[in-house]
């Protein structure tokens, strides 16, 4: 299809073998309103197939850069005084175009040179004159396609996106900046939800965190309770928890004594999930950790390190006893109103409590834990609980050991020092 140039005066047709681009005229209202005033012609409407020529652009292009000169076009030579005015051939119009060209190299190359200049003396350079070196490096450097198809594709795009995409290198730089800007916040807020997460990298660096939460003096130990207890835990059905988080949920049950729907809050989890959890790490614990961690030591060992304290006072003393009880949840039915009714009074100083489980602990006189008993109901007394849990059967004839009582003597059997 020949095209013909719109602007009045104007006789260059798209032909074979013609130099010429032929650009549509733009589809953005207001881009479009300026060329239109620019053709200047008095009650004309462009149509689909209304094409304006390169020679009207000052580097023999159309840019779509707003702040170029050739955003829209400003080449227009008055019209022929008369029809016999020969029309310029090809040649001289590639002429005219590189003349322009050189023209903008040069222009932005005295400026390039001002620049400098300022530069050196140390001045500021103001904005308005940057906008103007930027459009006409712009306008000198850019590169488009003279196809109408591709011309039309692109300002579609940039109709869609509701602005002129810059194809310059600046741009370029810019969104590179952005990206590593947007990469590099993203990066401060995932280390932030570390942090506030309960996971292994916001303890793993922090041993105050992992004394308050579980009671262990550092990750390290953590990690070695952790890899204790990991073979044994591959039966447990939990697919929101890691193995890490179940034993986390548990110590922290253990150690702050939070109700399980608090720790079903914190590790977004249900609370039957929790309940779940905490039985069943405790079962493994008990069977896994007791039997490695907690032994009773021989009498030698006892008496060659034996406390210079306790040396003149309980020579022959062999463990330190306590009784301690760890509450649980029951849930509250109506069939169990009564009971929760005992149990309010018996946490208010009258009776005994029926949802506390009740253990006896033994440690050396050098610190180390060497008897834990089972857990049994609160209603047991102490001296029942020390002669039912087979504490006993651990003891020598001639050990004695220490129990907490405010006389003096022993709370389990009434002596004052001895056991057996």
């Amino acid at each position: 299809m020949v095209h013909t140039c719109v602007v009045a005066g104007c006789r260059n047709r798209r032909t074979p073998g013609t130099a010429l681009s032929f650009y549509r005229f733009p589809r953005d209202p207001e881009r479009k309103q300026r060329w239109i005033a620019a053709v200047n012609r008095e009650g004309w409407v462009p149509n689909d197939g209304s094409r304006l020529c390169s020679t009207h652009f000052i580097s023999g292009k159309q840019v779509k850069n707003p702040r170029s000169p050739d955003y829209v076009p400003s080449v227009f030579t008055p019209a022929p005084l008369s029809p016999e005015m020969k029309e310029p051939g090809s040649l001289e119009i590639l002429d005219k175009q590189e003349a322009r060209v050189e023209a903008a190299n040069a222009l932005l190359f005295l400026q390039g040179q001002g620049s400098s200049v300022r530069g050196e003396r140390g001045q500021e350079e103001h904005p308005e004159e940057r906008e103007q070196e930027t459009a006409v490096e712009e306008s000198a450097s850019s590169s488009l396609s003279s196809d109408e198809d591709d011309d039309e594709d692109d300002e579609s795009i940039d109709c869609k996106k509701g602005k002129f995409a810059p194809n310059t290198s600046d741009a370029a730089v810019n969104f590179d900046n952005v990206l590593k800007a947007l990469k590099k916040e993203n990066q401060t807020l995932r280390d932030s939800l570390d942090k506030m997460a309960l996971s292994e990298n916001s303890l793993r660096n922090d041993a105050e965190k992992v004394k308050f939460y579980t009671g262990l003096p550092n990750y390290f130990v953590l990690e070695t309770v952790m890899w204790l207890l990991a073979p044994h835990m591959d039966g447990m059905k939990t697919v929101k928890l890691s193995k890490f988080q179940q034993l986390l949920l548990t110590l922290m049950r253990l150690r702050l004594d939070l109700r399980n729907q608090d720790l079903a809050y914190r590790f977004g989890v249900k609370v039957g999930t929790v309940t779940r959890t905490v039985h069943q790490m405790v079962n493994i614990m008990s069977s896994t950790l007791v039997p490695t961690a907690v032994f009773w030591p021989s009498r030698a060992e006892l008496r060659k390190n034996l406390p210079v304290a306790l040396r003149s006072s309980h020579p022959d003393c062999a463990v330190i006893i306590d009784c301690f009880m760890v509450p649980f949840e029951e849930p509250v039915s109506r069939g169990n109103h009564q009971q929760q009714q005992r149990v309010v009074a018996s946490s208010q100083g009258g009776g005994t409590s029926y949802n506390v489980l009740k253990y006896l602990i033994g440690v050396a006189p050098q610190g180390v834990v060497t008897f834990v008993s089972r857990g049994v109901l609160g209603n047991v007394g102490d001296k029942s609980l020390a002669e039912g849990c087979g504490f006993l059967c651990k003891l020598l004839p001639g050990d004695c050991g220490v129990g907490e009582s405010r006389s003096g003597h022993c709370r389990f059997c009434g002596c004052e020092r001895s056991f057996v």
